[in-house]
Parts: structure tokens; C-alpha cells; sequence
């Protein structure tokens, strides 16, 4: 892992501060590992082993519906965390697929190495809290936004909040993801300016 490398990780644990000797040792616990575009990272049926977090590249994580069709539930990309995490954290076989989107290159944390950060250095429970507080908020706003806002409405306030990243992925995952065909995602990108 490069400095640089590092440099990311660490903002992603804005509570954690380490000394030189746990910096070194927690910089051990992670490894780079690259995906080619469409390549799957996690597939349903297996468990996930690793807690990521991306360095570049965007992924998707989705299912299968009755028809085979994908359903999207979200996306990951640069500095953010990526996973099949409740595969990850309940070690139950998992109902999704990850799939990198563009080629991407991770930082991958086993799940014996991620219950080792929480047994030697204990800040990571409330880095922990955090984290798994705010997916939570995340699925209950995202819940409602589906539930809540015309097609339309979805488009204007993904677009508005999304980085740029997401803006240049395959429509048809967009359209999944905000619950609506691909014609209509395809028109309101034509039409719609936010």
C-alpha cells in the first residue's frame, strides 16, 4: 500500500487516532486487490470475506429478481467502503452480487483481521458505531425516497447528490437502482436539468 494509499484509508476513520507502531501494524492488515470491469467481487450463494475500501473504480451491489433481473441496491467508489457487509458480518451465505463496474483496485481487510482491529484497539467501536448507524440511516432515507418521490423526483435528487463517479455508469444500473425502466431514465437524462 502506497502513502497515499494510507493517507485515504485513514480518512475514512476520521475517530481513529494511532500511534506510529499501531499505524504500521494496522497498514499490515489490509491488501490491494484489483478487479477487471464486470468482474464479480462477491457472488450470492458465498460468503463475504472482506470489508473494502475502494481506491478507484465503481461497483454495484445488487440481486436477482424472479425474471433474473438485477435490482440494484447501491453503488461504491472511490473513498467509500464496499461489500457485501451483512454476508460479511452475520458469515451467512450471501443473497447479492458485488460487481465492479469500471476496473477497480480495493483495499480489502479479512473478516479475522477486521475482528482483530476491534479487540486490540478499541477507538474502532465507536468508528464501528458510526459506520453501521449511518448505513442504517442511509437504507431508511433511501426507503423513502422510493416510496415517496415520483420518478422524476428520484432522478433530481440521486443526480444532485451523487459524485461524479456514478454519473458515468451504465444507465440501465442507474435505472435500477432509482426503481425505473431504462426509457425512463434515458428521458428524464434527455430532458430533465438539475
Amino acid at each position: 500500500m502506497t502513502d497515499l494509499n494510507f493517507t485515504q484509508l485513514m480518512a475514512f476513520f476520521p475517530q481513529v487516532n494511532l500511534s506510529d507502531a499501531e499505524s504500521s501494524h494496522f497498514r499490515s492488515l489490509w491488501e490491494t486487490k484489483t478487479f477487471k470491469q464486470y468482474e464479480y467481487i462477491t457472488e450470492a450463494g458465498g460468503i463475504e470475506n472482506y470489508f473494502y475500501f475502494v481506491l478507484e473504480g465503481v461497483q454495484a451491489i445488487y440481486l436477482l429478481n424472479e425474471k433474473g433481473q438485477k435490482v440494484v441496491l447501491g453503488f461504491s467508489y472511490a473513498g467509500s467502503p464496499s461489500g457485501v457487509f451483512d454476508s460479511f458480518i452475520s458469515r451467512n451465505p450471501s443473497v447479492t452480487f458485488l460487481e465492479a463496474l469500471k476496473p477497480s483496485t480495493l483495499l480489502a481487510i479479512s473478516f479475522n483481521r477486521y475482528q482483530e482491529l476491534f479487540e486490540r484497539y478499541p477507538v474502532f467501536h465507536e468508528w464501528g458505531h458510526e459506520f453501521f448507524k449511518n448505513i442504517l440511516l442511509g437504507r431508511l432515507f433511501r426507503e423513502s425516497e422510493l416510496l415517496t418521490l415520483n420518478s422524476k423526483e428520484r432522478y433530481i435528487a440521486f443526480m444532485k447528490r451523487c459524485p461524479d463517479e456514478l454519473k458515468i455508469i451504465p444507465q440501465k444500473y442507474l435505472a435500477s437502482y432509482l426503481n425505473m425502466k431504462p426509457e425512463t431514465f434515458s428521458r428524464l437524462r434527455a430532458s430533465v436539468r438539475y
